[in-house]
């Protein structure tokens, strides 16, 4: 976590939020997996499941942007864009093949891999939240402390400049 110039923390850690990408990405690609190898189960066909998925996506988005996670605009289209683009291979390939125990692996490890990941990258977000409400309270305090003795040392420069007058 940094202070800029005007004022503002920016976070430094892995997780920070990108402008078109970020670690988030690759949680938003696995996602899309996820979810291809699990519509896949339901046999909505192509053109549903894709419609479906694409709603699910930005809906999770306005879902993000409703509990004020802020990401920049680009990088919001990029999320569903990433998890579209992970989506179609992965539905086109295990379509018709659910019942196979290599589609049920790769559903189990890829699920797995997102939440864990998920998990992960949430937990250090809240992390990241929290240092930044304590360096926030912490320099709200120096700023006090800052006034106050700016305020003595002018209290005393002006005392000091009355006592010359005298």
């Amino acid at each position: 976590m940094r202070l800029t110039r005007d004022g503002r923390f920016e976070r430094t850690d892995i997780w920070r939020e990108g402008k078109w990408l970020d670690l988030w990405s690759v949680v938003h690609f696995l996602s899309g997996i996820s979810i291809g190898l699990g519509i896949a189960f339901f046999d909505f066909g192509t053109i549903a499941s894709t419609v479906i998925v694409f709603i699910l996506l930005v809906a999770y988005e306005m879902w993000e942007a409703m509990v004020q996670i802020h990401e920049t605009p680009q990088n919001r289209v990029m999320d569903v864009v990433v998890g579209m683009a992970s989506f179609l291979p992965t539905f086109a390939y295990f379509g018709r093949a659910h019942e196979s125990s290599a589609f049920i692996l790769a559903f189990g490890i890829v699920l797995t891999l997102n939440i864990v990941l998920a998990t992960m990258g949430w937990y250090e977000s809240r992390k990241a939240a929290a240092l930044e409400s304590r360096l926030r309270a912490e320099l709200k305090e120096q700023r006090q402390k800052f006034k106050e003795r700016r305020e003595k040392a002018r209290e005393k420069r002006r005392l000091h400049k009355l006592q010359k007058r005298s």
